[in-house]
């Protein structure tokens, strides 16, 4: 009933980021719940599918995880730029952002140069207290959330910059790794960037869609063709050209693959995913 005065319509449930399985499960097998939209870890999504098999086969819209790629290629423009965008979509909000781009997929030959600026712009990302407004960046959700980021750090690959913990803070880092690393392939949710050298626009789109995840995607290049063909070839629900971001209101917001299906956030067809179709002939 609070839902529904809050605008949400009745039999309609959508769970929030920290809503868990505890509060997920009875409401996911309630036979009078008729829908459930759901943000937030891709484990968490299978269980929502595994309740509405054991119920009343309700609908269920899922919004996962994703480990999305940011394509530089050797025309990019305005290096500087780049790098400003590449650092914001990797670290704002801690990294814990299901549309961060996680993998910096960048062409041999300039990946020195803008390296180079990219370290210089994560040094300016200050850690810690946040309401101090000298510090970017804060702590992580909770312990249990630290926790996990930090075993990913527990590795032998010496980081490009960052690395260190305290407490809950984790400071921005970069590796760079192969694509098969599982710095690589898995989520990690937390401020951990690493990057992937490759040779050829055709290696970076194989690279790019060389993951179980689909939600968004960045390309950076100077040529428009080169652009719209990368944006078609990845296989991903939202991709920037020259930028990074996830649209606006007005541009529908999903995934492919374990990212997500059922429905999209924002545009008109946010609207679909909580209406029925119906035939009626006479």
């Amino acid at each position: 009933e609070l839902a529904h005065e809050a605008g949400v319509p009745r039999g309609v449930l959508q769970v929030l980021p920290g809503d868990g399985p505890s509060v997920g499960e009875p409401l996911g097998l309630h036979p009078d719940v008729d829908m459930v939209s759901f943000t937030g870890s891709t484990e968490t999504g299978r269980r929502f599918l595994r309740y509405s098999a054991d119920s009343n086969l309700k609908k269920v819209v899922l919004e996962c995880g994703g480990k999305n790629p940011a394509i530089v290629m050797d025309d990019a423009e305005d290096l500087d730029l780049v790098a400003e965008h590449i650092v914001n979509a990797a670290f704002w909000n801690m990294g814990e952002n299901c549309s961060a781009n996680s993998r910096l997929i960048v062409h041999k030959s300039v990946k020195a140069d803008l390296m180079k600026r990219i370290i210089a712009r994560v040094r300016d990302w200050k850690t810690g207290e946040p309401l101090d407004p000298a510090n970017h960046l804060g702590a992580l959700i909770d312990k249990g959330h630290c926790k996990k980021v930090a075993g990913y750090l527990k590795t032998k690959t010496k980081p490009l910059v960052g690395g260190k913990i305290k407490g809950a803070y984790v400071e921005p880092t970069i590796y760079e790794v192969s694509a098969k690393d599982k710095l690589a392939t898995e989520e990690i949710f937390g401020p951990v960037l690493s990057v992937i050298t490759v040779a050829s626009l055709d290696e970076a789109i194989a690279v790019a869609n060389d993951t179980d995840y689909g939600l968004t995607a960045s390309i950076f290049t100077a040529n428009g063709k080169r652009a719209i063909r990368t944006a078609r070839a990845i296989k991903a629900g939202t991709v920037t050209i020259n930028c990074y971001g996830e649209g606006d209101i007005s541009t529908p917001f999903g995934g492919y693959k374990q990212s997500g299906f059922g429905g999209r956030d924002n545009g008109i067809h946010a609207h679909d995913q909580y209406t029925e179709l119906k035939t009626i002939w006479i």
